[in-house]
């Protein structure tokens, strides 16, 4: 999904929250899925919706309603004490006492005309007690059974205004934060998706409000699609071809379960195991590629170490793709309370912990350039210096030399010409600049193969070529890796260098014994530094580095890179 299309389907489903929201909240009524309708003497419960609030809690066709938005329908039968213990306690001792009656002595309609009983259903409902006719026939007060429906508008229509409101602030306020230069580039791109993610389930509080299952299975719905475009954008993120892939699969899954979940609202309690299952598969389905985009699903054996910024990049991420959890937590009273706290703990973390690491990491990073750079200057430097002085001069003494007959010295001097024009091959490759590292890749092997003894195999499609600094450090790594290999391993060696304008790759395998786990470290106490050039020219250029034995043997040196 392009980053164009992934903005405008979040931006589509955030209007389509904003839309659906407001319309609840301008013409939205409390629906409990009931019909009712008068008979001779009660008013009826005549139909409940299979997939309503009211068959929730018990309410059935059939039961007469006692009370509706407080209005008694019907006069029960309650108890009547004393005079002197009119609420059935003894003043002074606070002990029970006996009822002495029944006021009504059976359940009797009270005088409510046709009309006023017309207007009361014609009226969205708030409140409502029903019981079974049976109930109404027992003489006990304690005996007797309802089911209770009372919608205390903290909860209703009329008060998930204010979460509209936070929705649309809360949007506002990220799309302004994440297009300035708050956070990384990186993460300013996923604006509109994370923004919209994070402010749809307040958007939509008005339809469960409204306790009417279409509505309610609409908001399970567009909750779970507003978590797809900041899935997709955080995907994108994911070094790894296969985290990718595993990570794809299980945000899918989640996505679909989401929206399955979703539709179930409708005949389930939102606070139930139901209401919790969608959330945790809502909040997965961001979380899961968040996470693997920060790090913690890559691969770690023989990797590199991060990239410039690396750090603060996958601290972002992850808070990306925690995010719309803590706000699907957040969509019900007391609204903001989980989300402050979740914003002001990123707020602390990053003022003391994550800037300043992430301060520490880019000086490190620009330290380990310099130090790159410094290298290739002064390879430069050292070829520019032999071609122009000693090679000179070596080929007036080859000239001066078969001038005064002496061959064999003219043999030994042009072969230490052609041995110092090998090393300023090597120090500086016009064939890198002129060509490109394929090609450049075509005479190393040349080289390399006249030293291994054996097989030196390169495989190779280079339709395009990498930035200059992309394919200097290919073609250092390959120079480093052959060099290993025909060192500590042995023939047949195979190249494999691929280039295409989504990225390059480099493999370099040999049949050698393998490395050992702990070479790297085991080098660098004997001042090698190979495998330690290798992992910083992979980071100065935000590549993948591995290197790895393989289980039957050998050594491989894996290098991946991706434009950014």
């Amino acid at each position: 999904m392009s980053s164009r299309l992934r903005d405008r389907l979040a931006t589509a489903l955030g209007v389509v929250a904003l839309v659906l929201g407001v319309g609840a909240l301008a013409f939205g009524r409390f629906d409990p899925g009931i019909r009712l309708a008068p008979s001779d003497e009660y008013l009826y419960v005549t139909a409940v919706h299979e997939r309503s609030f009211a068959r929730l809690i018990g309410i059935t066709p059939g039961m007469v309603v006692v009370t509706l938005n407080g209005v008694e329908l019907v006069d029960l039968p309650e108890y009547v004490f004393p005079p002197q213990t009119p609420d059935g306690h003894d003043p002074d001792t606070g002990e029970s006492v006996e009822p002495i009656g029944l006021e009504p002595s059976r359940a009797t309609p009270t005088k409510v005309g046709l009309e006023e009983l017309q207007v009361l259903i014609a009226q969205p409902i708030a409140e409502l007690t029903a019981m079974h006719p049976s109930e109404l026939d027992l003489g006990s007060p304690d005996s007797r059974q309802a089911a209770s429906i009372y919608d205390d508008r903290r909860s209703g229509i009329a008060a998930s205004a204010l979460a509209v409101l936070i929705g649309v602030g809360f949007l506002v306020a990220a799309l302004w934060i994440l297009t300035q230069a708050l956070v990384g580039a990186g993460l300013r791109s996923l604006a509109a998706p994370l923004g919209v993610a994070a402010a749809t389930p307040f958007l939509l509080r008005p339809l469960l409000a409204t306790g009417s299952p279409p509505l309610v299975a609409v908001f399970g719905v567009v909750s779970a699609l507003a978590m797809v475009p900041l899935a997709a954008g955080l995907l994108e993120r994911i070094e790894d071809e296969g985290v990718r892939r595993t990570a794809g699969w299980i945000s899918a899954g989640c996505a679909g379960g989401g929206l399955v979940a979703g539709i179930a609202l409708a005949s389930a309690d939102p606070a139930g195991a139901t209401g919790f299952a969608w959330w945790g598969l809502l909040a997965a389905i961001a979380l899961v590629p968040g996470l693997a985009a920060a790090g913690p699903l890559q691969p770690a054996a023989g990797t590199a170490p991060s990239s410039s910024g690396r750090l603060l990049q996958s601290t972002e991420l992850a808070l990306a793709g925690a995010t719309p959890a803590v706000a699907l937590a957040s969509d019900s009273f007391p609204y903001l309370v989980p989300m402050a706290l979740w914003i002001g703990a990123i707020v602390f973390a990053g003022r003391l912990t994550i800037r300043p690491l992430a301060r520490l990491a880019t000086r490190a990073t620009l330290q380990r350039d310099l130090v790159v750079a410094a290298t290739e200057a002064e390879r430069a430097r050292v070829a520019a210096d032999i071609h122009d002085d000693a090679l000179q001069e070596l080929s007036l003494l080859v000239r001066r030399l078969d001038a005064g007959g002496d061959a064999e010295g003219a043999d030994i001097a042009r072969q230490v010409a052609d041995r110092l024009r090998a090393i300023c091959g090597d120090l500086r490759l016009p064939i890198l600049d002129d060509l490109g590292v394929g090609p450049a890749l075509d005479w190393l092997v040349l080289r390399i193969e006249r030293l291994a003894g054996g097989e030196v195999r390169l495989e190779k499609s280079d339709g395009t070529r990498p930035p200059p600094d992309v394919e200097l450090a290919f073609f250092r790594i390959a120079q480093e890796a052959l060099a290993n290999a025909v060192k500590h391993g042995r023939p047949p060696i195979v190249v494999r260098y691929h280039a295409t304008p989504a990225g390059a790759s480099l493999s370099v395998d040999d049949a050698g014994p393998g490395i050992a786990p702990e070479a790297s470290a085991v080098a660098e106490r004997d001042g090698r530094f190979g495998l330690l050039n290798m992992q910083q020219r992979a980071e100065q250029i935000g590549a993948i580095l591995d290197i790895r034995r393989w289980p039957g043997g050998g050594t491989h040196v894996a290098l991946e890179w991706r434009p950014r």
